[in-house]
Order: C-alpha cells, then structure tokens, then sequence
C-alpha cells in the first residue's frame, strides 16, 4: 500500500502541475471555454461569464499548488479534499460535455414570451488548452476527458483515505520524490512537447529547500503553499501580461495560415469518415426509432408512407478519424462585403492589427499605431486592422483614434484564436506568420522590419 501512495503522489503531483501550467501557459484562452460553458445555453450561468478570467486563472493556480502540495507532503488534509472534490467535479462536468444532446433544446424567455432555443454542447472541455491540438493533431473527446478523470481519481483516492499518514517530506523522501516527479513531469511534457514544466519544477523544489532550512513545522508547510501560490500566479500574470509562453494554436509563428486552411483532399491526406443518425417517427402510433444512414438506405425508408423523418433530430457521427484542417474559419471581408481574405494572405508584408472588441481595447496604443503605420506606409509593409466589430463601430473608433489604416472585419472567435491580446499585432510574410506580439510589448518599426 505504501507504493501505491507514493506512485499516486508522483504521478497526480506531476499530472496536475502540467495540466495547470498548460492553462496558466494561456488563461484568456481557458476563460474564453469557461464562457462557453456558462453561456445560458449550455450550463445556463451567465452571470459567472464577467467572472471568467479570474475563475480560470484561480483554477489554473489550484492544479498546481495541489500538485506541489501533493509532492511536498504539506497540507496533505486540505490538499486531499480538494483534489477530490475538484476530480469529482471536472468528472462531472466532462460527463456532461459527453452526453450533451446537439439536438436538444431549452425554453428562453423573451419579451415575456417563452421561445425554444438550441442547447450548445461543448466539444471540448479545455482540460488542455490547445495542447492536445497543438501536440498530437486532436483534442481529447468528452468521453476521453471522462476516462482520464477516472484514471485520476483511482489513483487519488489512495492519497485521501491515507492522507494522515502523509506529512511532509523528510530527507529520505526527498531522494524519492524529487527525482522520480521530474521525470513523470519530464514524460508529461514530451507528450505536450513543452519542457517548461520541468523547469518549472525544479525551480518549485529549489525554493521548498530554502523554506524548510529556515523555517519549520505548520510554519513551513503554509510558506510552502505561499511559495506555489506566488510561482504559479507569476507565470500565469507573464503570460496574460504578454503572450502565451508557448503557442499550440495554428496561428503561432512559423505556421502558414493558407496552407493550414488546405483539406485533406487537397493535401492528399485522408479525410475523417462522418454517418448520420436519422430518427423515424410513426405517423399512425408516433413510434420513435434511430437507424442509421446506411440502415435508412438499405431498407429504402423514404417508400415507406407510414414513417417519417424527423430532420431536426438527425444527428452526426464520426465514424473514422482523418486529416482535418486547424484552421477553418479564417475569413475576412471590408466594409462592402468584398472577400479581402487571399489579398491578406498573398501581400509580400503585411502587419496586422488584431483587435477582436474595439470596445474593450487597450486605447493607450493608438498614437503608436498611427505613428506605426505611416512608417510601415513609407517601406511599402500594408498595414490592416481585423475586428468583429460592426460598420458604425469601427468608424466612430476610428474617428476618434484618427486611424487611417484599413478597418476589415472578421469572426470574433477567430479574431481570439488568433492572438491572445486585444490589440495584438501579427506580421505576415506571403501569409506565413513572422512575428506577434502583445500590446505591452508592441515592437518598434525597426523589429518588424528585421524580421
């Protein structure tokens, strides 16, 4: 038994450090998953939704202060709780994701009047971020996420019914778990193909040394978990500050937006399989029953004057994975409606300006853009600005700014996809992209011309 709590440390500490690390690596990202979550058509809490930041960014601390704490053997009592419960309820919230009905609906009221609306199922639950994506081509399916919640809390439950046994570390524990956590952190990260995490504990145990030589007892155990708050809280406020430490999205630098549009057809690759699930309901005893398209086909149902389809109940069903493009919905269009997309892509350089709300934008930056752009203007680098923003919008901002580069309107959800930061600028090369930055960090004319 005493293995298998020590195997259950090592490897909830290490698994929750990086999965935490992977969301603090992008915290506006995991808020932009809690919003579709909260939304009212999927958990129905939309007054949590001006809250997502800030609950992302406490649930990506708590992954890995539980995870230190798990490994330091502090706190072992409130740590164990808490990873119960905080298991208990992404289960539960992973089991939603995979059971949620596409074709299912709820009653909204509107102007006091009661209106079905679609539910919204989250394909995704985030518990990666985009590493999944970015890493091994897919994310993990809702029923995947389930399973690995499983897997987790079978080796948490060890920890929780022996967690009086624990307290911290001794010298002889040490040499256990300080090795053996960098290496499952160390497999961790291969799979992510992101090393931070490794570094990132070796700097956690270098600073518990430190405390457990100056202080001792409960004294230390709650300096511990200050040390892990302020460590984790750091590199989650850099990378909201600036930008994502390591970008998995098909946006990051390096990658060609056009090439990263292509199908699978066009890139000789093999294309995923999709069926369909038809519900035929019984005119005379409104008998439901499902069957699917290949069933529907062979029996030749659509002879058959007794059963309907019912078509807003058909559902999709992957039948085999394949080749699909990351980038899917990356259009843009003026104020004419004219499509500007290929023109973005195919200019020599091109700067933009990525500002998804012009609401909400960092105005400060503004005189340094138009300072900006009569500098790229005199080299010949175009300069655009994209926003989701509509017509009267953008020209009272830019009435306002006195902007005089082009305003070109895109997907919000793309827009964010692009470049976590609002503005953020993008340098494109015959649309590859070759620089990003954060409005904290906007270049100088000189760097965007070096690149």
């Amino acid at each position: 038994m005493k293995f298998l709590v020590v195997f259950s440390r090592i490897f909830v500490g290490s698994l929750f450090i990086v999965s935490g690390l992977i969301k603090a690596n992008d915290p506006l990202g995991f808020s932009y998953k809690l919003e579709e979550y909260f939304a009212e058509s999927a958990l129905n809490l939309p007054f949590l939704e001006p809250f997502a930041l800030w609950l992302a960014v406490l649930v990506c601390i708590g992954e890995i202060v539980l995870g230190l704490a798990v490994l330091f053997g502090g706190k072992m009592r409130l740590a164990s709780w808490s990873l119960l419960i905080l298991t208990l309820f992404f289960g539960w919230l992973t089991m939603y994701t995979a059971t949620c009905d596409p074709s299912g609906t709820y009653t909204a009221v509107i102007n006091g009047e009661e209106v079905q609306r679609s539910v919204t199922c989250v394909t995704d639950c985030g518990c990666f971020g985009d590493a999944m994506k970015g890493s091994i081509g897919r994310s993990l399916t809702p029923w995947e996420s389930f399973a690995k919640d499983m897997v987790l809390l079978v080796f948490i439950i060890p920890i929780f019914f022996f967690q009086k046994r624990i307290k911290l570390n001794t010298l002889a524990d040490d040499k256990i778990y300080i090795p053996l956590s960098l290496v499952f952190t160390a497999f961790f990260s291969w799979i992510f193909t992101w090393w931070f995490p490794v570094l990132f504990l070796a700097i956690a145990w270098a600073g518990y040394f430190g405390l457990k030589k100056v202080l001792s007892g409960d004294k230390s155990e709650w300096a511990l978990a200050g040390w892990a708050t302020i460590l984790s809280l750091g590199f989650s406020f850099w990378c909201y500050n600036h930008l994502p430490a390591r970008d998995y999205r098909p946006y990051a630098i390096g990658k060609n937006i056009e090439e990263g549009m292509k199908s699978a057809e066009e890139l000789g690759l093999q294309p995923p399989k999709f069926g369909y699930i038809y519900v035929m309901k019984n005119i005379s005893s409104g008998e439901k029953k499902e069957m699917t398209d290949k069933e529907y086909i062979d029996g030749k149902w659509w002879e058959n004057k007794e059963w309907e389809m019912l078509g807003d109940e058909t559902k999709q069903l992957k039948l085999e994975d394949g080749y699909e493009p990351p980038i899917r919905d990356f259009y843009l269009s003026d104020v004419d409606g004219n499509d500007k997309t290929y023109s973005i892509l195919s200019a020599e350089r091109m700067l933009l300006v990525v500002a998804y709300d012009i609401k909400k934008t960092d105005k400060d930056i503004q005189t340094d853009l138009n300072a900006l752009y009569e500098q790229c203007k005199a080299s010949g680098i175009e300069m655009v600005c994209l926003t989701a923003a509509s017509y009267s919008e953008v020209e009272s901002f830019r009435h306002e700014h006195q902007n005089m580069f082009e305003y070109l309107t895109g997907d919000g959800i793309m827009l964010k996809t692009i470049v976590r930061s609002n503005p953020g600028l993008v340098y494109l090369k015959k649309g590859t992209i070759a620089g990003k930055w954060h409005y904290n960090d906007a270049p100088s004319f000189a760097e965007i011309e070096a690149l």
